[in-house]
């Protein structure tokens, strides 16, 4: 990114000082399109819309306070719903050790290829190597097999937010594919198939809330092959969203029911209502800061990233627009007017009041970050007690008065968190394609297609007739979406 780099912090002008020198450089485009060269612009625009910063560990990034407030947006709604339902949060140690790891052999070896061991400590070797956890069934469910005993100790619901590692080496994307992320992970355990049933889809839904409602991505809810679910569980439920520009579907979150597998490994039972003894059901269920991706990559235009309302870090940007021989004092005065009237409306408003920056640069640098909605002031708009706002999403225009500015504020940004998420439904709905033979399933493929396919979620043997093989198609087009 050419051109140097704005300044954190704010500069209040002085009435009557020495005007500051004016910086000229523009520089702050992207060098990429979306279009052309889809994974160089997703690269540039997290970095550039300062979302992440590259670590010196391959694969591991750091998340800036743009990104974590979306995070912490997230987790506020969802932390409440949860605790409506009765459940409560703890927090597990990150080492596992290998006899715990090792004791559900076809859930550890799902995840083997990724877990990461601490082999020394200082320059002495473990005399046994301790896991990072890649998950925490295996680290929670011992405990649950102690604190649970009789039918009143159920249901058990627990939830903890944390990082996991997992050893990716395969191609790492910023918040998509990492060594390490936050997330949140649900463990519970009920004394019926009915009740775990009952909070599987429960909990689906709260993640399809947090892709349709706070970040405007819409997604399709559905059930996974028995080749795509969790490792070790019974089946697995999961939100789905769809990337327009490369035609690749991506897992959104994942609410899955264990069964009892887990339950007859680390011997979690119960005592039922007749005395008799009875294992439990368990669910797990979770999502990650992939979230913050799928967003980027959904909304995000050649300008930088494309900030919904609802998770935005700063809904509306104030820049004051002094022109030679204007009012200053009276431009920025009003500029920190505004702000304080939608900040004790609720609305998360800042005002860029760095002199050393033109108005023009500002605009660039907030559109680059994705700023939903910017107000523009200057003499005209003083003279006529009004503002001027544009919208991030559309640049629509519109001057408000000052009589008018919370109600219209707010609406504005209704509108924009909702024409977000029309343009993505009706992106991806033009993208879905039904297919029956397999030379519909490669051409829509080829054109970036989301394909619905006949599916008997069988294995079947291939015996030369491409009609027997669609079924099969339809679970590689599943994995490739992935």
């Amino acid at each position: 990114m050419a051109g140097p780099k704005p300044g954190s912090s704010a500069t209040n002008p002085k009435a009557g000082g020495k005007k500051k020198e004016v910086k000229k450089e523009t520089g702050l485009g992207l060098t990429n399109k979306k279009d052309d060269n889809f994974g160089e612009w997703y690269s540039e625009v997290v970095v550039s819309g300062e979302m992440i910063e590259y670590y010196d560990i391959s694969g591991c990034y750091i998340l800036r306070p743009w990104a974590m407030s979306v995070w912490e947006t997230m987790q506020e709604f969802f932390d409440a719903e949860i605790k409506k339902m009765k459940i409560k949060n703890c927090y597990f140690p990150l080492f596992v050790s290998p006899g715990v790891l090792q004791r559900e052999k076809d859930h550890i070896e799902g995840f083997a290829p990724e877990v990461a061991w601490v082999t020394k400590s200082g320059e002495s070797d473990l005399e046994v190597p301790i896991a990072i956890r890649p998950t925490s069934e295996t680290v929670m469910y011992p405990y649950y097999s102690k604190w649970i005993r009789g039918h009143r100790d159920l249901p058990l619901k627990l939830n903890q937010w944390c990082n996991v590692v997992r050893w990716e080496f395969s191609h790492p994307t910023p918040f998509i594919r990492s060594r390490e992320f936050l997330w949140q992970e649900g463990h519970t355990a009920f004394a019926t198939k009915d009740e775990a049933d009952t909070e599987v889809l429960e909990i689906l839904e709260l993640y399809r809330r947090i892709y349709e409602e706070y970040l405007a991505i819409p997604v399709i809810k559905g059930k996974k092959s028995e080749m795509e679910k969790f490792a070790g569980g019974l089946y697995t439920t999961s939100v789905e969203a769809f990337i327009p520009n490369t035609g690749r579907g991506i897992q959104g979150a994942t609410s899955h029911c264990l069964g009892q597998n887990f339950a007859k490994m680390f011997e979690i039972n119960f005592e039922n209502e007749k005395g008799e003894k009875a294992m439990v059901w368990q669910n797990s269920w979770a999502y990650s800061t992939r979230t913050i991706g799928v967003m980027v990559m959904v909304h995000g235009d050649d300008k930088g990233l494309v900030m919904p309302p609802k998770v935005a870090s700063v809904q509306v940007i104030i820049v004051p627009v002094p022109y030679k021989d204007a009012d200053t004092r009276g431009i920025f005065d009003a500029c920190s007017a505004t702000s304080d009237a939608l900040s004790k409306a609720g609305i998360r408003a800042e005002v860029d009041i760095r002199e050393n920056y033109s108005p023009g640069w500002k605009y660039s640098h907030w559109e680059m970050k994705g700023v939903p909605l910017r107000i523009e002031i200057g003499p005209k708009d003083l003279a006529n007690n009004q503002v001027r706002a544009v919208r991030r999403d559309n640049s629509a225009k519109k001057d408000i008065p000052r009589a008018l500015l919370v109600e219209q504020v707010k609406e504005l940004l209704e509108s924009i968190q909702q024409s977000l998420f029309d343009a993505a439904k009706e992106k991806r709905d033009a993208c879905i394609q039904v297919v029956n033979t397999w030379e519909e399933f490669t051409e829509a493929l080829g054109q970036k297609k989301m394909i619905l396919a006949p599916w008997c979620n069988e294995e079947l043997v291939f015996v030369g007739r491409k009609g027997d093989f669609v079924a099969i198609l339809a679970a590689a087009a599943e994995i490739m979406f992935h």
